[in-house]
């Protein structure tokens, strides 16, 4: 009787519960928030599986996407249960997403209609220079006066170009009128709220504005842009605000999860927005950079959209209710961050976890001038250079595993100190510290590597989920629900931690200027050209370095055995 009165008390004292499905390009998470403390109740991840069918692409399935969602507000109900954590006490539920990826499904079927492609995917990059070399004067930024972004593999317009011309299934599904296109929340929206019976077709401002169809002045898809990439207008999902009552749960009672059905989803934003809104972002001039797959530092511009001249993108940061006016944002977006440590892990099995990772580069705490530019899937921000690759130069004999840990670390700061100093140039105000969040801040190495490379402090807050809870406080704060005040007297005191530069500036300089110097060494490295091998299928040969290598290592096999003699 007393445990039981004294959990129901403690129900009580916890006031109105928020939750958030993060759902990234690497996992899937559903964590539950307190809407008065911001305090983090619970959570639960589960990893999402990759795939690499072909050389630069990089595909997900969206069943399992869907599946991953299931699982986590599955076993997240039960660690409420168990912390007799009242699950009725939730009241809204916010959609934060892996942007640019594109899903092309049945709406009659409800069925997936291919993988989806992922932003990182590169099997568009012959769509994107077709398209610049029709433009006048072949250039990439000739849309951007409306989308605020250059012609470029990232974006989703491309993907679902792609898809049209090559899967049969998404072509058939378009001349029938039964296909619908989607990032991934209006994917989980639809899903969510019913599917096929039912299911609710949105997206917010902020996703919109990652596909190229949007017109970030407007706010709405633009008929102009849709004709230019051959777009029907009737797949997009309807575009709404980022904190507004979208649609109410639907889940099958028989699971623990089942008490969530009802719940209104209530809050849309792409991650790296979310993340603005988590680290209260909310003012002209603040910023933020989250180092998850990739890197993305986010700057408020306020409710003008600014356009860059140094690289970056103009995007919605976002539009915090139907009557609420957009706040936009000047983006700088890396592809290669958290990626690099999975790289290291999964293809040269050099470390065995990320943990590892900061250990091995601790232990010789420099590259001793080996540096790494990890464009696995061309250069992002500032130079939009999709023909580029990876590389790692500067080795020498006494070079091993220890020095290129140190130098994968190092390279994710020089790329964040790239679109640091583009962002500086275009605002004319040089930021005196960054705010960080993202999987990748708890290394602490990582962390001081940052500071001393951009010479000023970082400021790291001790709850890392600002992405969810951005989610989180967008679906608290919506009409109708509002158990979330987004007043600034009414936001939570963050607490944080802050890393000191600890190096002189001329020495951050000299590094700097080493990698600039292995950067344009990764460029101009690929060409899309393929030499054809008589199946249609593009030979190996078509990679020019790639050819000379393979034909070297036969040269020198065929020489050695000349050398070796008979056995």
């Amino acid at each position: 009787m007393n445990g039981a009165m004294a959990a129901s008390s403690h129900r009580i004292t916890l006031g109105p519960l928020v939750a958030a499905i993060d759902q990234g390009t690497s996992s899937t998470r559903f964590l539950v928030f307190n809407s008065k403390t911001a305090e983090l109740l619970s959570h639960h991840q589960v990893e999402i599986k990759q795939s690499f069918p072909k050389e630069g692409w990089v595909e997900e399935d969206p069943k399992e996407i869907l599946q991953s969602v299931y699982e986590c507000m599955e076993r997240t109900c039960e660690k409420l249960t168990q912390l007799n954590i009242d699950i009725s006490n939730i009241k809204a539920i916010g959609v934060t997403n892996q942007r640019e990826t594109t899903l092309v499904w049945d709406k009659e079927t409800g069925e997936p209609l291919y993988n989806a492609i992922v932003w990182l995917d590169l099997r568009t990059q012959s769509t994107v220079e077709r398209l610049i070399n029709k433009t006048p004067g072949r250039n990439k930024n000739h849309l951007k006066h409306k989308t605020g972004l250059p012609i470029s593999t990232y974006f989703s317009a491309v993907k679902l170009r792609w898809m049209m011309d090559n899967v049969d299934e998404v072509r058939d599904a378009v001349v029938s009128h039964r296909a619908m296109f989607g990032t991934v929340d209006s994917w989980l929206i639809w899903c969510l709220t019913g599917g096929k019976s039912g299911g609710v077709h949105c997206t917010d401002v902020t996703n919109a504005s990652r596909t190229m169809l949007f017109n970030i002045h407007t706010l709405d898809w633009d008929p102009e842009l849709c004709e230019y990439f051959g777009i029907p207008m009737e797949i997009l999902p309807r575009v709404r605000s980022s904190s507004e009552i979208y649609g109410l749960m639907k889940i099958c009672s028989s699971r623990k999860s089942g008490a969530l059905s009802g719940i209104p989803i209530s809050g849309c934003l792409g991650d790296q927005s979310a993340a603005l809104v988590g680290q209260m972002c909310f003012r002209d001039g603040q910023a933020k950079n989250t180092y998850g797959t990739g890197c993305f530092l986010l700057r408020n511009t306020g409710p003008k959209p600014v356009m860059s001249d140094h690289g970056l993108l103009t995007t919605v940061a976002y539009k915090l209710g139907r009557d609420k006016p957009a706040c936009y944002a000047l983006e700088g977006s890396v592809a290669i961050a958290g990626a690099v440590v999975r790289w290291l892990q999964d293809n040269l099995g050099i470390i065995e976890s990320s943990e590892e990772l900061e250990k091995l580069a601790a232990s010789v705490g420099t590259s001793y001038g080996c540096y790494f530019v990890p464009a696995f899937s061309g250069l992002y921000a500032p130079y939009w250079e999709p023909s580029a690759r990876g590389i790692i130069c500067g080795l020498t004999q006494f070079t091993n595993k220890r020095h290129v840990a140190f130098a994968a670390l190092e390279a994710v700061c020089f790329q964040t100190k790239e679109i640091l100093d583009a962002m500086n140039q275009d605002s004319g105000i040089p930021l005196t510290q960054l705010q960080v969040d993202g999987g990748m801040t708890s290394n602490r190495l990582l962390m001081q590597l940052q500071a001393d490379i951009l010479c000023i402090p970082v400021v790291k807050p001790s709850m890392p989920e600002t992405t969810a809870l951005g989610a989180a406080m967008a679906a608290g704060a919506a009409e109708g629900v509002s158990v979330w005040s987004l007043s600034p007297e009414d936001l939570s005191e963050v607490t944080s931690e802050k890393f000191e530069p600890q190096i002189n500036p001329e020495e951050s300089e000299f590094r700097f200027a080493r990698w600039k110097k292995a950067v344009q060494k990764s460029m101009n490295w690929e060409t899309t050209e393929p030499v054809g091998n008589g199946n249609g299928e593009p030979s190996i040969f078509s990679s020019v370095p790639l050819g000379l290598y393979v034909m070297g290592s036969l040269l020198m096999l065929v020489g050695a055995k000349y050398i070796s003699g008979p056995d």
